[in-house]
């Protein structure tokens, strides 16, 4: 019995573990505005992932993470994953990582036909306000 009882605190403890406050993972003070062409997106628990290619100074290519709502959050603001074409243009804004990856938080994504998305988690303990 207690082998079963630990089983399931154990499953029941992991989405915590992966889950993260905004604060311990992004900073406020860093704001970044991302344009480039969007590659892949992830509408999962506990965060959905937007990617993007962003072309750099040099030329070169870099593919950046960015952190979206929950699915439940997104599918709620009727945002689903037909709603973001890989190969669109988009500009997005948000907030950097801490420690220096390529990844980011996500606040807006606009489209070039001027279709604006909210991707923020409005209730995300020390996240910054809506827009």
């Amino acid at each position: 019995l207690y082998g079963a009882v630990a089983g399931i605190a154990l499953l029941w403890a992991a989405p915590m573990v992966a889950h993260h406050s905004f604060a311990a993972e992004f900073d406020a003070e860093k704001r970044i505005t991302l344009r480039g062409t969007l590659t892949k997106i992830e509408i999962i628990n506990p965060h959905g992932w937007i990617y993007v290619d962003v072309k750099n100074p040099d030329g070169s290519i870099t593919n950046w993470a960015v952190e979206a709502g929950s699915a439940n959050t997104l599918l709620k603001r009727g945002l689903r994953k037909t709603s973001f074409p890989v190969g669109s243009e988009v500009v997005i804004k948000g907030f950097l990582a801490k420690n220096g990856r390529r990844v980011a938080n996500g606040q807006t994504v606009t489209f070039q036909d001027g279709r604006d998305f909210f991707l923020g988690s409005s209730g995300t303990p020390g996240a910054p306000q809506n827009p």
